[in-house]
């Protein structure tokens, strides 16, 4: 008999238990144990030491899975709030412990966090691109299903208005948002008919948005979804494809131009298929909204490392990182500072402003101490950064070194 087909996902408790790791800290973890060093405590930091190209900073996702899989754990961690805008350099979280106690799990820390984070990243750059205008993201067909909630959920916080995904927007506690695919069109062979039985099928509260690029021309087929629905659709969606998009700002133009001329100045214009935060700049002053996919789901990655920085209570570290452990200051102009953890400051050496401490209790010897935000109060939380990085009338400083 054939071997039968299945899943190839680690199981949560094997995750929690550190077997989805490297062999070679499970063997670090057996030399120490056999060898009388396992008491040794160590702080370990998370810290990114180069950002993507043309990132100037990146959004802190993964924090609560991060919670998860170190509550039970005898270590103490500290960590930004989810959320927040880091820079280069900056420790984003620390654990303190005898080392044999979490060496086996910096492999699904870093995993947890740096795909998170670098989603939630690229949704960031995206949202702040499109300003007020609304970014739906439907790009979990870009991921295996076992982490698509992950990846909606990161996608959320980081700014997108919305997520088609069903679990993902169960998980976050918001209504999945989506309009219809090519293949209802193609099934029921016919434009008008699509649009009329998704009109008469869809509860009120759904948004009559008709998918005009099927078969025909985007201009036309705008224009006869428009005669169909009339004062009910509320929108038209672009999906034209790269081998047919010519001049995407230009389909739109010519779109806007038909519907206004023949009276349907109500229906807005939407647009997805392969964009990023430059499309989107280029298109926002003349569509109504987006929807993004594979930019977001599969960003560039947010190179996250963990690295041993004290033993013993002495500072210590690989070459070419910064030893001791680190605590940030950040004042409201976004100013952020980084200094040893006993140094500590009031107020920013750059304009005098108070100060606050972003490194702040997680787990205190396994269990978790901070109340963790809803994801609707994070995304709120990122969009406030966001806000105040455009009102800045000078470009982000780079971290202050303050030993």
């Amino acid at each position: 008999m054939s071997r039968l087909p299945k899943p190839h996902v680690a199981d949560l408790n094997r995750i929690k238990n550190g077997d989805v790791t490297d062999i070679y800290f499970q063997r670090t973890k057996t030399i120490l144990e056999k060898n009388g060093t396992p008491d040794v405590r160590v702080v370990a930091e998370v810290h990114s030491y180069s950002l993507p190209k043309g990132y100037e900073w990146a959004v802190l996702a993964g924090v609560e899975e991060a919670a998860w899989l170190f509550e039970g754990l005898p270590v103490d961690v500290y960590a930004m709030d989810e959320g927040t805008l880091f820079r280069e350099f900056e420790p984003v979280l620390s654990v303190e412990g005898r080392y044999v106690d979490f060496a086996v799990y910096e492999p699904a820390l870093l995993g947890i966090l740096r795909h998170s984070t670098s989603v939630a990243t690229k949704a960031a750059l995206v949202k702040r691109a499109a300003g007020s205008k609304p970014v739906l993201f439907f790009g979990i067909r870009s991921v295996h299903p076992a982490i698509a909630p992950m990846v909606d959920r990161s996608a959320y916080i980081g700014g997108c208005d919305a997520v088609s995904g069903i679990v993902g927007a169960e998980l976050i506690g918001v209504n999945p948002t989506g309009t219809m695919p090519h293949s209802l069109i193609i099934v029921l062979g016919d434009q008008r008919t699509a649009w009329r039985l998704f009109h008469e099928t869809m509860p009120r509260e759904v948004p009559r948005i008709a998918l005009v690029d099927t078969f025909l021309d985007e201009r036309l087929e705008s224009l006869m979804a428009a005669e169909t629905l009339g004062k009910d659709l509320y929108g038209v969606r672009l999906d034209t494809p790269s081998s047919r998009r010519g001049n995407i700002r230009r389909i739109a133009e010519e779109t806007r131009w038909t519907l206004d001329l023949h009276g349907y100045k109500h229906v807005k214009i939407f647009v997805s298929g392969g964009l990023d935060e430059n499309n989107i700049r280029e298109l926002k002053e003349l569509v109504d909204g987006f929807g993004v996919g594979t930019s977001i789901a599969f960003p560039p990655s947010v190179d996250l490392a963990l690295d041993i920085v004290e033993r013993e209570g002495k500072p210590v570290s690989k070459r070419g990182k910064l030893p001791g452990r680190k605590q940030v200051y950040r004042c409201p102009s976004l100013h952020d500072t980084i200094t040893s953890w006993s140094s500590g400051i009031s107020k920013c050496p750059v304009c005098g402003d108070e100060v606050k401490p972003l490194l702040t209790p997680l787990i205190k010897n396994g269990m978790v101490v901070r109340d963790l935000q809803p994801p609707t109060g994070i995304r709120s939380y990122v969009l406030e950064q966001l806000k105040l990085l455009d009102s800045l009338k000078e470009p982000l400083r780079e971290p202050i070194l303050y030993p």
